[in-house]
């Protein structure tokens, strides 16, 4: 994801790059000490908590590097996967692998880095793991039920709690710092060891929790992309007017006849009333659907003219204001008077009877445009622009 995906990193490449990454993140578990058992399990006994610190400390820089990035609208966090949650199944499936965790001292991630060195407890918890899925795989029939119980589908904790997500971010933030304290207070407590850290450590404890907590605050103020472009187009699209121009029907029915291949035509209405009348070759993205990832790479061809249009001039020019604000094509126009005028006066305009507050040349153009836009939309026939499909991408650990 993000900038470097498709351009960049192809689906060859991205699995040459997932398995550098695998050794990489096997590499840094071991040398953590993320092998020993002992280590692991000192989690449940409370004499040793570097798992959950490792865990806050992934967490929290995951979640604020992707705020940042969707900040500065490198990645859509639309398009991150989120996996559903069964409550019920959730509950039993966490209590099964918490006992095995205890019993065993491993979770899967971290057997395998230690069945890697030659760890024979390790290979052992590994054959119990893959027993364990044979056992399930087999037996999913008769679970079903009990699995996909308690469905409470793709939730987010923060909008689960009806918390924004910076203000969240921030809390989370705080909270991950709050259990460093004290989980090394415990430590020392339950091994009977006293922390001393030199003067020069403890500045630079400090200097990491200090720049924690700026950055967490800063998250409180930093929506994504599509979220400020969105705001900007419902308080300032009024003042749009003053930097995307506005196109008459006669200029764009002149431009559609001797340049079509220069425009981009956006129809912004219902696919209903895309279906029952459109300008030839416009593209229906309905208004709600502008922000949706797939659509970038069309409205960003830098080598056309993007001109919207809607029934009315208010949507169309707060589309294109949208399309603006989130870095498209710069180069943009709106048809002035909506659809409904240009298609009454250009589209079907009424060849049989007289325009007295017409001029005859413009009377003249009107009905050569009629016709040759007829035909275009003949030549044009079923053609649709063609999109890349979005898919998001399942997985996690």
């Amino acid at each position: 994801m993000g900038p470097l995906v498709p351009e960049i990193i192809g689906n060859n490449l991205n699995l040459i790059i997932a398995f550098l990454i695998g050794i990489a993140f096997g590499y840094t578990l071991e040398q953590a000490g993320f092998s020993s058992s002992r280590r692991l399990a000192g989690l449940f006994y409370g004499y040793d908590f570097v798992v959950l610190r490792v865990f806050f400390t992934a967490a929290v820089t995951a979640m604020m590097g992707l705020i940042v990035l969707s900040f500065l609208g490198w990645i859509r966090l639309d398009l991150i996967y989120i996996n559903p949650t069964f409550l019920t199944s959730a509950i039993i499936g966490g209590l099964i692998m918490g006992l095995g965790f205890i019993l065993g001292g491993f979770c899967p991630g971290t057997s395998v880095t230690a069945a890697a060195i030659g760890k024979i407890d390790a290979i052992a918890f590994l054959v119990g793991i893959f027993t364990g899925i044979f056992i399930f795989a087999e037996s999913f029939p008769l679970i079903r039920d009990l699995y996909t119980s308690g469905n409470l589908g793709n939730i987010l904790v923060y909008e689960s709690l009806g918390v924004p997500r910076g203000v969240f971010a921030f809390g989370l933030t705080v909270l991950a710092i709050a259990a460093f304290i004290v989980t090394s207070r415990i430590e020392s407590r339950i091994n009977g060891e006293e922390r001393t850290e030199s003067p020069l450590l403890r500045r630079r404890y400090s200097a990491a929790v200090g720049v924690a907590v700026v950055i967490g605050f800063v998250l409180i103020f930093m929506p994504d992309k599509t979220s400020r472009a969105l705001n900007t187009v419902e308080n300032h699209w009024q003042d749009a007017g003053q930097k995307i121009k506005k196109m008459d029907k006669d200029e764009l029915a002149m431009m559609l006849i001797n340049d079509e291949n220069r425009l981009l035509l956006v129809d912004v209405r219902s696919a209903g009333e895309f279906e029952q009348s459109h300008i030839p070759l416009a593209v229906n993205i309905p208004f709600g659907k502008l922000t949706d990832v797939q659509w970038r790479n069309l409205l960003k061809d830098r080598r056309k003219t993007n001109i919207f249009y809607a029934t009315d001039t208010e949507t169309a020019l707060k589309a294109a204001l949208l399309s603006v604000e989130l870095g498209d094509n710069g180069d943009v126009r709106i048809l002035d008077e909506g659809f409904d005028v240009f298609n009454r006066e250009i589209l079907t305009f009424d060849v049989s009877n007289p325009h007295e507050k017409l001029s005859v040349d413009l009377e003249q153009f009107r009905r050569d445009a009629r016709l040759k836009l007829e035909e275009l939309a003949a030549r044009a026939g079923g053609t649709t622009v063609q999109v890349k499909e979005v898919r998001k991408i399942k997985g996690g650990c």
